[in-house]
């Protein structure tokens, strides 16, 4: 009892007014932590709620666990919540792992039971001998620190936190206390079966293992509590980088690539993901094969363009320095068709599907200015003679087949080419306003270039200037308009 109240106060497993579930078996173990619970309850005032689950797997076995909870509950005066489930039912009619389904539904239960008495805390029984079992399954499987810290003494799920006070316990202490305090417990027949892999390591493999080395399940324990300091604090590593390199879009997140490629590789996969976990909210760990894929993709200086299913509902695609992790997509972002009309008298036009805006003004030029100003363009924003545009302008999205009048050619060029020799991502094509005037010349592609149309030469009087917002804040670009420019 002594060492779980310091184990409670080293890992704040409760504060006083807690009411804690109890999740109650029946074994050794779980009997022993209602009792020792139940010795403090007072003293630390916290409130319990005992929970049982029979599962059905064993049928009379089970009933008696049940019943015998349902005793100790009444002699103990803990509130105690009960439910049957036919599991092997269940299992007949799914495929899926009995061990995964029963544990599924016996946390939804005990979920359950926290809400229905506003507990904080649901407390579990595992002990050291668990953690030991634990890690080694995990290493057995292929981990990495996080499996490798095994089960935490206190972690939130969902809205209460799950808290274990014996996990720094042996079995044989638990024993030792139920035959000091004369605790009667049941012995669950399943854990002496061989075909679930942690009774097979119980009962096999962790004897042989301790025939080479006494200490083995110490040493398990140990390499648990060392991989939890350590893997916290490269997951708080990966979570500065995140802060400094992850940039939020509609749908995801975007990472530059050269950046990417700039840190540790260990960071590099901590980084994906945890990207991956923010949008697929799923607490089940993301494999390594794909979380690895997309780290070589992505600092693969030769594959500058491609697309996968990075599972989850997400979708990963290279944009040439950028990655995107984009949820709930089906390949790259939704493209967006639109078409404006123009006339002198706008000055201001929003584009709603993009949310983007084109500002325009008209002005004298300046003395000594006009060849200076030429050939601007390939920025937000551009300048025109205005006597050599023809309103009203258009505005809208690209088009198969569109071409621009480029300086420097005799004939025109495809805008989809001038869209990849400026490598403009594909998501980013779609959305990027055509700026043409009424004789159906293209004037303009923000951020990529201008045309050879109306040039500003000698003799140029009057400038038709358009800035646009997609590369700058527009309130910084509209107080850019200048004096010289109508407003």
């Amino acid at each position: 009892m002594k060492r779980t109240k310091q184990a409670a106060l080293q890992e704040g497993l409760w504060s006083r007014g807690d009411t804690i579930v109890v999740a109650v078996s029946g074994g050794p173990d779980s009997t022993a932590l209602l009792h020792v619970l139940h010795r403090l309850a007072e003293e630390e005032d916290i409130r319990l709620v005992a929970a049982h689950v029979n599962h059905g797997f064993r049928k009379e076995e089970s009933s008696a666990e049940a019943d015998f909870v349902k005793r100790l509950c009444r002699r103990l005066h803990i509130p105690c919540e009960i439910t049957e489930l036919d599991m092997p039912a269940e299992l007949a009619a799914v495929s899926e792992n009995p061990q995964l389904a029963s544990r599924r539904r016996r946390y939804a239960f005990l979920h359950r039971i926290a809400e229905k008495y506003g507990a904080s805390k649901i407390a579990l029984a595992h002990h050291a001998d668990d953690q030991a079992e634990t890690v080694l399954m995990r290493l057995l499987r292929g981990t990495g620190l996080g499996g490798l810290s095994g089960m935490a003494p206190i972690r939130r799920e969902k809205n209460v936190e799950l808290i274990r006070p014996f996990l720094r316990m042996n079995k044989t202490d638990i024993l030792a206390y139920c035959r000091q305090a004369d605790v009667a417990y049941c012995e669950d027949s399943s854990n002496s079966q061989r075909y679930y892999m942690r009774n097979k390591l119980r009962l096999d493999v962790l004897p042989y293992l301790e025939t080479m080395n006494p200490g083995v399940r110490e040493s398990l324990v140990r390499l648990a509590e060392v991989s939890s300091g350590e893997h916290d604090y490269m997951q708080r590593q990966a979570e500065a980088v995140f802060q400094e390199q992850a940039v939020q879009t509609g749908r995801g997140w975007k990472l530059k690539c050269s950046q990417l490629a700039g840190i540790h590789v260990a960071l590099q996969r901590r980084l994906i993901k945890l990207i991956l976990n923010y949008l697929t909210l799923e607490t089940e760990t993301t494999s390594f094969e794909r979380i690895e894929e997309i780290r070589l993709s992505a600092t693969d200086e030769l594959r500058t363009s491609w697309s996968l299913d990075a599972g989850g509902g997400v979708r990963c695609v290279r944009e040439y320095d950028t990655l995107r992790f984009i949820r709930d997509s089906g390949g790259t972002e939704t493209s967006a068709e639109f078409e404006y009309s123009v006339t002198p008298e706008h000055k201001r036009l929003l584009i709603a599907e993009t949310g983007e805006e084109l500002l325009f003004g008209t002005g004298r030029t300046e003395p000594g200015k006009n060849d200076s100003r030429t050939y601007g363009g390939s920025g937000s924003e551009v300048y025109f003679d205005a006597e050599a545009v023809r309103f009203p302008l258009t505005v809208r999205s690209r088009r198969p087949g569109d071409r621009m009048s480029v300086f420097g050619l005799n004939g025109t060029k495809k805008v989809q080419d001038m869209f990849v020799d400026s490598k403009i991502p594909p998501s980013r094509r779609d959305r990027i306003p055509l700026v043409w005037d009424a004789e159906g010349r293209l004037l303009w592609i923000p951020g990529v270039r201008r045309s050879s149309v109306a040039p500003i030469g000698a003799g140029t009087e009057r400038l038709l200037r358009i800035v646009w917002s997609g590369d700058a804040d527009i309130g910084e670009a509209e107080g850019r308009m200048d004096g010289s420019m109508d407003s």
